[in-house]
């Protein structure tokens, strides 16, 4: 069974930076799409970054472009999101996924693919 466990949230002042680590077990082939979303309460869970694919570029939402980086590891089973220059409309709960659409257009659908538990990131002002 596929376990996905993130860390690295935190508190963090606007400007500041975190990163967000995610590992995969369980997984007997990583070449599947991954990546990062996040939620606010009430709102519906959006996406961050993602990878389709081991050595595509990856996508990331016009908010996160030139702050965030995804990087990939296949090797390791891991994906890392390292975000900077945060704003305090980046916080939320953010969750790493393996096995769930690429696209800045899809909409979140329950159900499909592998999630974690995900983890707080609060950016104070």
């Amino acid at each position: 069974q596929t376990q996905v466990v993130e860390s690295g949230g935190g508190v963090v002042q606007a400007g500041g930076s975190l990163r967000l680590s995610c590992t995969f077990s369980g997984v007997p082939d990583m070449d599947h799409s991954m990546g990062w979303w996040r939620q606010i309460p009430g709102k519906e869970r959006e996406l961050v970054a993602c990878s389709r694919q081991v050595g595509a570029d990856p996508l990331y939402v016009d908010s996160a472009k030139g702050r965030f980086t995804l990087e990939r590891n296949d090797a390791e089973n891991s994906l890392v999101l390292q975000m900077n220059s945060l704003r305090s409309e980046d916080t939320a709960m953010y969750y790493c996924a393996i096995g769930y659409f690429c696209s800045r257009s899809e909409p979140y659908r329950p159900g499909i693919g592998s999630w974690g538990q995900g983890t707080q990131v609060t950016v104070s002002s």
